[in-house]
């Protein structure tokens, strides 16, 4: 018996890592219309910890990080999204193909207590399917992107719009943050929101109370800033965070074919039926020797006389003009000596005799004496 446990343990504990481990959900929606999907935290933690809920029964609560990405690729496609606002929160899959294609999504969720790392593959096929015809835009100011994607919060709104538009024939078609719409970033105070845009469609034609959003009046009081007036049989919000924003709905109406576009007017450009294509002739040929001259030879030509000038200026006038000066002074100094060898009797200065008496002016005897110092003492 207790050899049969160990195997069962065993074998449970594999099945539970490999699935873990290889996990794929797969997913088969319709195109144009929004596709949601919530990364529970709690999900993950299976994976992270199973050996603990097996074996020593503990209960984790971690706060994870999602990466989400295209596989083989680094990003999402371009039609999805992914928002998760704080390690302690779900993550948000959301968005709406656009064409009929399959994806496979690699989903990494990060354990930020533990640092491990667990991935699980979502395969979106995504299938051809007629659009909606009418489809409508609302605005809701007072709620955040992730707590409008849970299927409760979904439900609460499509049943509001259901009232406005008279039909239960309602599908939400996508989900958009005012943020990726040029919207602005709130201030962190409570009761400050980023809003967001819901968009359904339906194959029933638009209320009169949506069909009152075209009207001059209508348009001229948003454009005035002022106060919308609403009948009070077009009030159907039941929460008040739910409210939408009167100003900016957008009704579309896909049923009308837009028109081709208009076939290219005929002209210059364009070959009649039944012609024939004349080229143009080529060019006449043009000599450029004139051209050379004007911006290569006589800007060339200037540049040496110009060095030759500076060459001149800098070398031969510099080495005249020393030349001159060095004459100037020779000629002075001759002149000097010359007066100086005219008067030979004159006596020579005191200061060129080796030793004199600074008082009397008398030179002393020559001695030839170690002891004689150098400096005469005054008398």
């Amino acid at each position: 018996m207790a050899g049969n446990r160990s195997w069962t343990f065993f074998l449970t504990v594999c099945a539970v890592s490999v699935l873990g481990a290889d996990a794929e959900i797969k997913f088969s929606i319709p195109v144009g219309k929004l596709f949601t999907h919530e990364l529970m935290r709690e999900t993950f933690q299976n994976d992270f910890e199973p050996l603990s809920k097996l074996y020593a029964g503990r209960l984790y609560d971690d706060p994870m990080v999602f990466k989400c990405n295209l596989q083989n690729f680094p990003d999402l496609p371009e039609w999805l999204r992914f928002t998760q606002r704080h390690p302690y929160d779900n993550g948000f899959l959301y968005g709406t193909p656009t064409a009929p294609g399959k994806s496979i999504i690699e989903i990494h969720a990060i354990n930020k207590r533990s640092y491990e790392t667990t991935r699980q593959l979502l395969i979106i096929n995504a299938v051809a399917e007629k659009r909606l015809p009418f489809q409508a835009e609302f605005f809701i100011k007072l709620r955040d992107i992730e707590r409008v994607l849970p299927s409760p919060v979904q439900d609460e709104i499509k049943q509001d719009l259901q009232r406005l538009w008279k039909t239960e024939a309602l599908e939400i078609v996508n989900i958009t943050n005012a943020l990726d719409r040029g919207g602005r970033v709130p201030l962190p105070l409570a009761g400050h929101f980023e809003g967001v845009y819901v968009k359904v469609g339906s194959e029933q034609y638009f209320s009169d109370c949506l069909l009152m959003v075209l009207t001059a009046e209508h348009q001229k009081q948003c454009k005035a800033g002022a106060k919308t007036r609403i009948p009070g049989e077009c009030n159907f919000c039941s929460i008040p965070s739910n409210c939408i924003t009167w100003c900016k709905i957008e009704l579309f109406d896909l049923s009308r074919q837009a028109p081709p576009p208009p076939p290219p007017t005929m002209g210059p450009g364009i070959l009649e039926a039944g012609g024939e294509f004349n080229p143009p002739e080529s060019p006449p040929s043009r000599d450029y020797f004139p051209d050379y001259i004007v911006t290569v030879i006589v800007p060339l030509i200037l540049a040496i006389i110009l060095c030759a000038l500076l060459a001149y200026i800098m070398f031969c006038r510099r080495e005249g003009v020393i030349q001159l000066y060095h004459h100037h002074t020779i000629h002075g100094d001759t002149e000097e000596l010359r007066s100086m060898a005219g008067c030979r009797g004159v006596r020579p200065p005191m200061s060129t005799f080796p030793m004199f008496d600074a008082r009397t002016g008398q030179s002393a005897p020559p001695l030839h004496s170690d002891s004689i110092p150098l400096i005469m003492p005054q008398q």
